[in-house]
């Protein structure tokens, strides 16, 4: 009888749909300490994972595992090498928290153009009006570069123009006339197009290409005045040049959903930057992104124990032919 683990709560209805499955049973561990991971582990045909660094060593824990489920998109925190050599496939949720994190991203750019927490901050003192050290100004009639055309980015190029700003669009990966069709502007250089961009907004995957992409030589590049928004994975940004960058005035804000090393636990300088907003990682975790990654999760599970996996949403999508 299979039986499924999520390490740390999932959504309800995914476990249900889980135990209500004929020959199936799940459970949530919430204790991730090592002694409850020996403990639990071996039992697992499944687990569904949301943010423990599943590596070689726990993996050697996982003695009958058949499918690791993702609770997300991102899987830097998978050494997907060791699953591979197992035959063991990586899903993700790639459609789940697309909409979530593009709303997101929206947010983060409105906030830094109107300035929102400096004038809630002021609104408790209470200090009224308009403040000349607090300019602000609309999106509509604004450059804005989208690094990244997935399924994040190409939401987020749609409601900035919905905003009526300009959208040009930098993505090796996608053919430059899919990008015009769809009423953008494809870029061949991201530097020379962040050097006209009011606001650049990054949605890309953390890997060897584009770790450290934004960094000191790319920040000096960028148009003085302009906004960074990074909702993608914090290795993507330099910290400390960014940090610089807002302390100079070089940048006029940044707003960050993600950081180089999660989760932010002690203070690091960059906290302490001007025009900065921050949330911790919670872009995908509203109440309807999370109900769909849990349940596109469960649902990747038992497509798994049918031999029905959707090449599509699994990362190492080498091992099925093995499988098969």
């Amino acid at each position: 009888m299979p039986h499924v683990i999520a390490l740390r709560a999932i959504h309800p209805d995914a476990i249900a749909l889980l135990n209500a499955t004929p020959g199936v049973t799940a459970e949530i561990i919430d204790d991730l300490s090592p002694a409850s991971l020996a403990r639990h582990l071996p039992r697992a045909d499944a687990l569904i994972v949301r943010t423990l660094r599943i590596d070689r060593a726990l993996l050697a824990q996982c003695l009958n595992l058949r499918i690791l489920a993702r609770h997300g998109v991102g899987y830097d925190i998978v050494d997907v090498p060791a699953l591979t050599e197992r035959g063991i496939p990586l899903t993700i949720t790639p459609e789940a928290n697309a909409v979530s994190v593009a709303e997101h991203a929206l947010m983060l750019m409105l906030a830094l153009a109107r300035r929102v927490t400096a004038y809630d901050a002021n609104m408790r003192v209470p200090l009224w009006g308009a403040q000349a050290a607090l300019p602000t100004f609309d999106l509509a009639g604004k450059t804005v570069l989208v690094v990244g055309f997935g399924r994040i980015g190409t939401r987020v190029a749609r409601l900035c123009a919905a905003f009526g700003m300009r959208v040009l669009v930098r993505d090796p990966g996608v053919a430059k006339g899919s990008i015009r069709g769809l009423g953008f502007e494809p870029v061949d250089d991201v530097v020379e197009a962040a050097s006209g961009a009011d606001i650049v907004t990054l949605h890309v995957p953390s890997n060897p290409q584009t770790r450290g992409m934004v960094n000191a030589a790319f920040l000096a590049r960028v148009k003085p005045g302009a906004i960074l928004v990074n909702t993608a994975r914090g290795t993507i940004v330099d910290q400390h040049a960014l940090e610089r960058a807002l302390r100079a005035g070089h940048l006029a804000g940044a707003g960050l959903d993600v950081f180089e090393e999660e989760p932010v636990e002690t203070a690091i300088a960059l906290l302490s930057a001007p025009n900065l907003i921050m949330t911790p990682h919670v872009a995908a975790s509203t109440a309807e992104g999370l109900h769909r990654m849990a349940m596109h999760s469960a649902e990747a599970v038992l497509a798994c124990f049918e031999s029905r996996l959707d090449p599509d949403i699994v990362v190492n999508a080498e091992v099925l032919s093995r499988r098969n």
